[in-house]
């Protein structure tokens, strides 16, 4: 539910509508012997250009269309980095400002229409070097409208940013074919990129996130203009075929797709991974011939869905945990049927943004703060998690999730403290008192005070909502909750039109500067949904970027989380488990960490599936 600069955003509830009748057999059949994979979404997507989409699940269809250079390697833990269209690993200058990717030759898009020759005849069309130079300056085209532009600004690539003003100030068109010191084609496959300053982990955020960064052809854009959300072209293991927008979506194998051997490096003791790797290794990818998602937002329609066999692999919803996995152990009657289970801390933070604009919650005046503190200081999140999220969460400390860089296990903040009295006191100290006897507070002025948060019409969310009324009601502040879709609530947020909402964040990479990134000014209406802007962590922010990884930059990050926590623009609540259940006829499958991948990695084994399913 990233930020995805390297952030992912995701629905802050994780249920899924039932398939129509009728649909399960379209969707399941297999008749013609293909190998189908099944999965669900709980949220709908919202299009399939990588520059100009930013939620979680449109990225996991996006990641298997398109192509980055880089890839996460399936079974490592702890993560690592390999080759996807490149070669090898990327060569860094000694400053880290200059890298260097040599692609692999022979790797090509597939087939489309846009691709025609001199006689208008359908040709294949090959990756190059050109490809990522264009798909970089697209995310600074105005025309692109990319949400993630602020993201690529933030990696520095020379040059870009001027080329982009130069549009805006001019009024006219992006020059595509304006050549910039940043982006440059040594050759047909080798691709250089000049930062402004040093950033040692370029490799993993800015060539390694295939539904952001994969390569996207010119001639398709050109081709389809304003409809190229709906026209995925890429290098990736499958293709878009067949899309009911917030329905279903069908892909299919590529068949232009190159000759890629299934292989991973799992640590010698990884027993699931070796196991893994004995089974695959050598296969030619992907193993699967389609792929099939539903949109199901409501738990138990979804949870049904699996129990039925129309899904292959499920992340189980928090309401069904207890029947499930009780006390974090597969139920015998799952046991039975050889249906397996996963329980994994993920990088997700589930939190609460408060609208930094708004005329009742938001601003940096002392009143202000104290109200958003009191909040949170009112948030009961160990109830939250045992009643709500069913003890599938950990208390957060601060935004920056598990896994990366600037989290620490022992940081300790007023973040993770649930003390009422104490918030009630910072109402009472800055005015919030109830004037009128109504057992309501009123703004310091004597104006109402009614908090409005915006929610989503599922059970999870529901149950959250209720919780979140109690937390509210003990301290005499009155919450009322408006209910639209989660894909508009997002569109809602970025506007700016949204006084608080309780989502989750997803980071895609280690670096848990990319997780600051909602706090940081430049990223006002993209990533930073709560419109915070202070100059003194702007600065702090800025100072990450170049920084080695070691004791010196980990400071500046508990820095940052201290002045988040201290002027509180979000209420960090809960760190996520996800359990996950999957049908014995699913091999290959590992939940992947931070990237969204794994389609192309997993087998299905139609002689365990049963007809009906």
């Amino acid at each position: 539910m990233k930020r995805r600069k390297a952030l992912g955003l995701a629905a802050g509830a994780l249920g899924l509508p039932a398939l129509p009748a009728g649909a399960a057999a379209e969707v399941t059949s297999g008749s013609d012997g293909q190998k189908v994979l099944r999965v669900v979404f709980p949220v709908a997507e919202t299009g399939f250009d990588p520059a100009r989409v930013q939620d979680l699940y449109s990225r996991t269809v996006t990641a298997h269309i398109f192509d980055a250079p880089y890839e996460f390697d399936h079974l490592a833990r702890p993560v690592k980095l390999r080759p996807r269209t490149a070669l090898a690993m990327p060569e860094a200058s000694e400053d880290f400002r200059t890298w260097t990717v040599k692609l692999r030759p022979g790797i090509y898009f597939a087939p489309d229409e846009a691709f025609k020759g001199a006689n208008g005849q359908s040709v294949r069309r090959e990756l190059v070097a050109q490809d990522y130079v264009y798909t970089f300056k697209r995310f600074a085209d105005p025309a692109t409208k990319s949400i993630s532009w602020s993201s690529i600004e933030e990696l520095g690539i020379a040059g870009l940013a001027e080329l982009r003003e130069k549009a805006l100030k001019n009024k006219t068109p992006f020059d595509y074919d304006s050549p910039i010191e940043g982006l440059r084609t040594l050759d047909r496959h080798t691709l250089q990129v000049r930062l402004t300053q040093p950033n040692p982990r370029f490799a993993e955020k800015g060539l390694a996130n295939s539904g952001w960064v994969g390569a996207f052809a010119r001639e398709v854009v050109e081709h389809y203009g304003d409809k190229v959300m709906e026209h995925p072209v890429g290098t990736g293991p499958f293709m878009l075929t067949k899309w009911r927008r917030s329905s279903q979506m069908v892909l299919e194998r590529n068949p232009n797709y190159r000759e890629v051997l299934w292989d991973a490096e799992p640590a010698a003791d990884d027993i699931e991974g070796q196991a893994i790797l004995k089974q695959l290794k050598g296969r030619r990818v992907p193993l699967v011939d389609r792929v099939e998602v539903a949109i199901i937002e409501e738990a138990q329609p979804r949870y049904l869905s699996f129990l039925n066999g129309q899904v292959d692999l499920l992340a189980l919803p928090q309401e069904f945990v207890p029947t499930a996995t009780p006390g974090g152990v597969l139920a015998p009657h799952l046991r039975k049927r050889n249906i397996r289970s996963w329980r994994v801390l993920m990088p997700y933070t589930v939190f609460t943004m408060f609208n930094m604009d708004d005329a009742t919650l938001g601003g940096l005046e002392p009143h202000r703060i104290a109200l958003r503190r009191a909040l949170g200081l009112g948030t009961n999140c160990e109830r939250m998690n045992r009643l709500a999220f069913r003890g599938q969460a950990v208390p957060a400390e601060s935004i920056i999730p598990p896994y990366c860089s600037g989290y620490r296990s022992d940081f300790h903040s007023e973040v993770g403290e649930y003390n009422p009295a104490k918030a009630r006191a910072l109402l009472d100290l800055y005015g919030y008192v109830d004037r009128n006897g109504d057992g309501w507070r009123e703004n310091p002025d004597g104006s109402p005070l009614v908090l409005k948060s915006a929610t989503q019409p599922d059970g999870l969310s529901r149950q959250i909502n209720e919780l979140t009324q109690k937390d509210y009601d003990a301290l005499g502040v009155r919450i009322e909750f408006v209910t639209a879709k989660w894909p508009e609530n997002l569109k809602a947020a970025r506007a700016g039109k949204l006084m608080m909402w309780l989502l989750v964040t997803s980071a895609t990479n280690t670096d848990g500067q990319d997780t600051l990134g909602r706090l940081y000014g430049p990223e006002v209406g993209q990533a930073n949904l709560a419109r915070f802007k202070l100059p003194a962590f702007d600065q702090v922010y800025d100072q990450l970027r170049p920084a080695p990884d070691g004791p010196e930059r980990e400071a500046l990050f508990d820095k940052a989380k201290r002045i988040a926590i201290a002027y509180a623009p979000y209420k960090p609540l809960l760190h996520q488990y996800t359990d996950l259940l999957a049908h014995p006829w699913l091999s290959g499958y590992r939940r992947p960490i931070f990237w969204n991948d794994w389609w192309h990695m997993v087998d299905i084994d139609t002689s365990r599936r049963p007809p009906t399913a």
